[in-house]
């Protein structure tokens, strides 16, 4: 569906600021948390990433759409966000690997969209107010009625949301005759992290959110994945305690963005939710054991909390956000677990933290040995 002339379309925001620009995608209203994304390119592997379910994405780049959509760039089967805001929405792409256009991406996966919005203006305005619950409607532009169908809108504080995008059924991945077996618990797992292990010679049985630990030991595993995914970790009390019993084992456990907040609360820690978030594939990371730094891929509204595992004799501090000081990785060091809080499959993003994969490819060799 290419529109002759963009219908009107409208944004509304939880504390009442309006922005008015024109219609993408489907013809139709969309709900959820707004929140801002910083990076220039990947915006199809941002689109299908489950970690971004329940979100109403802002870009901030300029233009967005210009390289259409290629088949074999996704991070999950379909469209996670529940709508689109931007400046400039490109119809038309010239790449000859893409296969459709993004409005017909948009129209097939039934996500709602808002262009010619002043992009930076409401970026500034979420820095200075935080995230908040957003409408997206190019059906009506009745601000009441708008107003009246966000209040019903749950905030993303206190939701469970994994249960949405987890796989209903345990599924294999990678080569069977592989030297490493790993249970990945998926908490809305991108395809990029399946990818990496998989490439380093792991061979793995991706199980549901819910999955007990003691299904999952009954695949003898070597290691164990904690995936990355939407909504609030402090809530998800049947994961938290898996994960303790994951921990508790001493097999090595790697985990990643709410994988990482999962192991954290595991170990006694707290989380908490951010004022707006860490959304892009340019955030700046210290390895404080190499005071190197890695560029970084982010996707997270919600943070390990630094004084409770600076209060935690077990728990090291191993990576530091440099924008604001958060912390960005741990150890636990009476156990065999490591965690960050950045994407280290990027996709999209710099690759400059893949060698977490290794390090935890070395746990495993050591641990077997």
């Amino acid at each position: 569906m290419k529109f002759k002339h963009r219908p009107d379309a409208v944004l509304l925001l939880q504390d009442g600021t309006v922005f008015r620009g024109k219609a993408v995608g489907q013809i139709g209203t969309a709900t959820g948390e707004i929140a801002f994304n910083t990076g220039m390119y990947g915006y199809q592997e941002i689109f299908t990433d489950p970690s971004y379910y329940g979100q109403m994405l802002l870009l901030t780049t300029s233009h967005v759409g210009n390289y259409g959509i290629a088949a074999d760039e996704i991070e999950s089967e379909s469209i996670k966000i529940e709508g689109l805001v931007c400046k400039k929405f490109s119809e038309n792409y010239s790449r000859p690997a893409a296969v459709e256009s993004l409005q017909d991406y948009f129209v097939k996966n039934n996500r709602v969209g808002i262009s010619d919005v002043d992009t930076r203006a409401l970026t500034r305005h979420i820095r200075s107010q935080g995230a908040m619950n957003a409408i997206v409607s190019s059906e009506t532009s009745d601000i009441e009625e708008l107003k009246a169908k966000l209040k019903e809108v749950p905030s993303m504080e206190g939701l469970e949301l994994s249960s949405k995008v987890s796989t209903k059924e345990a599924f294999f991945f990678g080569d069977e005759s592989a030297s490493h077996r790993v249970a990945v618990l998926d908490l809305g797992v991108k395809k990029n992290i399946l990818r990496c292990l998989a490439e380093r010679d792991c061979y793995l049985n991706v199980f549901p959110h819910d999955a007990s630990f003691e299904e999952m030991e009954k695949w003898n595993p070597d290691a164990y994945m904690l995936s990355n995914g939407p909504g609030d970790p402090s809530v998800m009390e049947e994961q938290i305690k898996t994960v303790g019993k994951i921990i508790d084992s001493g097999k090595p456990t790697f985990g990643i963005c709410l994988g990482h907040q999962v192991l954290a609360l595991s170990q006694g820690l707290t989380t908490s939710k951010m004022h707006n978030g860490h959304r892009g594939v340019n955030h700046p990371v210290k390895n404080l054991a190499t005071s190197r730094c890695e560029v970084t891929s982010q996707n997270h509204g919600f943070v390990v909390d630094w004084a409770s595992a600076e209060a935690n004799e077990n728990i090291e501090i191993t990576h530091q956000h440099l924008n604001d000081d958060t912390l960005a990785g741990i150890k636990v060091l009476n156990k065999n677990a490591f965690s960050v809080q950045y994407h280290p499959e990027s996709s999209a993003g710099p690759n400059d933290s893949r060698y977490l994969f290794d390090q935890f490819i070395n746990n495993i060799k050591k641990h077997k040995s």
